[in-house]
């Protein structure tokens, strides 16, 4: 009788065990250790919503609503300048002064002859009543109380006429020190000290703070969205920054060589940090224009129940499909009027190709 090799060997099924069950955990790690699918690539674009008419940029200069152009109402030597361009002043504040020697001596004659003035019609009047008394007791004739009655008018009217004297003299004295009228900056100087100027000689150049505007030029194709279009105003120290602005001025001719309407806008919202001579843009845009996103026709998905788009989440990169509404299509655009919210990021281009589960990566962001 014969006995089976194995039987006298009881570890043969671990010998063959072992190799099979190695095999298996090895097949076990090579599953494990296979990487998940790597999330899509794809091109997106952030909504952004504006007026669907687009606005139009001007360059201008930020200047003063009032800017005069002061002088002296009488003539002189100028013995002194108080102020220098680009200093602030206040209403009333000296800003030049003349030599007020001449001045002076004139108003001391016209109150010379107002004094003599009054000496004749003390004397006049004198006279006009004695006649009258002499007239009264029949010692005087009609004729004599007629010529001292116009010899006290006319004493009374040169005395009236000193006394303007008086006041023009006094005028004219004052006026030999030059003031501002109102608060602003100084501009512009004409005058230095020792120039001899005429009356109504510009010798000051004010700009006043209160009210500023923009001065731009309006092409003629544009006229009329100036005069009805909403405007805002940035400066370029601040381009982030917006301030209302409101058409007050436009100019009646174009000019003959640019053929361009100059226009000024007042801005009622700007403080101390719009300073004069600074360069910003005007923006005017069509008021009863609707607010629309302006995306790719590219992004648009219909798959027959209706106009939709996708939505990427920029942490998780998990996809969203937005139902949205159409306003219009203007060659490779589409104008969204509703169904995003602003700032939302859409897939851009191969929106056929993705699937509602799938994981996106943003790679690059178009610009429009």
């Amino acid at each position: 009788m014969s006995i089976h090799p194995t039987s006298r060997n009881p570890t043969w099924k671990l010998r063959i065990a072992l190799p099979l069950l190695a095999a298996a955990l090895a097949g076990c790690n090579e599953i494990a250790a296979k990487p998940q699918a790597p999330h899509r690539p794809v091109l997106t674009v952030t909504v952004h919503y504006e007026q669907q008419v687009p606005s139009r940029s001007f360059v201008g200069v930020i200047r003063p609503r009032i800017e005069a152009d002061l002088a002296f109402r009488v003539g002189g030597k100028v013995s002194g300048r108080h102020i220098d361009v680009g200093a602030p002043v206040k209403a009333g504040q000296p800003l030049a002064t003349l030599d007020y020697a001449d001045l002076k001596l004139q108003a001391e004659q016209a109150e010379a002859e107002f004094r003599a003035a009054t000496g004749v019609v003390a004397q006049a009047v004198a006279a006009e009543n004695r006649v009258k008394v002499l007239r009264a007791n029949g010692w005087s004739t009609e004729a004599q109380l007629d010529q001292a009655k116009a010899a006290a008018a006319e004493a009374r009217a040169r005395l009236a006429r000193a006394e303007r004297s008086v006041d023009l003299t006094r005028n004219s004295l004052s006026y030999a020190t030059l003031v501002a009228d109102a608060s602003g900056v100084v501009t512009a100087t004409s005058i230095e000290p020792g120039q001899v100027v005429t009356a109504g000689q510009t010798v000051v150049r004010i700009a006043r703070l209160a009210e500023k505007e923009i001065v731009v030029a309006i092409p003629e194709s544009l006229l009329t969205r100036a005069r009805s279009g909403e405007a805002q105003v940035s400066i370029w120290t601040e381009p982030d920054r917006r301030y209302a602005a409101r058409l007050r001025e436009l100019a009646p001719s174009a000019d003959p060589i640019t053929r361009t309407y100059l226009a000024k806008y007042a801005m009622p919202d700007a403080g101390p940090e719009v300073q004069l001579g600074m360069t910003a843009t005007l923006n005017i845009a069509d008021a009863e224009s609707a607010r629309v996103a302006r995306l790719p026709l590219t992004a648009l998905l219909n798959q027959g129940d209706g106009t939709a788009l996708y939505v990427v989440d920029k942490l998780t990169g998990a996809l969203t499909l937005k139902p949205v509404v159409v306003k219009a299509y203007e060659g490779g655009d589409v104008l969204i009027s509703s169904g995003l919210e602003e700032g939302s990021i859409v897939v851009a281009i191969g929106v056929h190709k993705l699937d509602p589960a799938q994981r996106v990566k943003i790679v690059s962001s178009l610009s429009l």
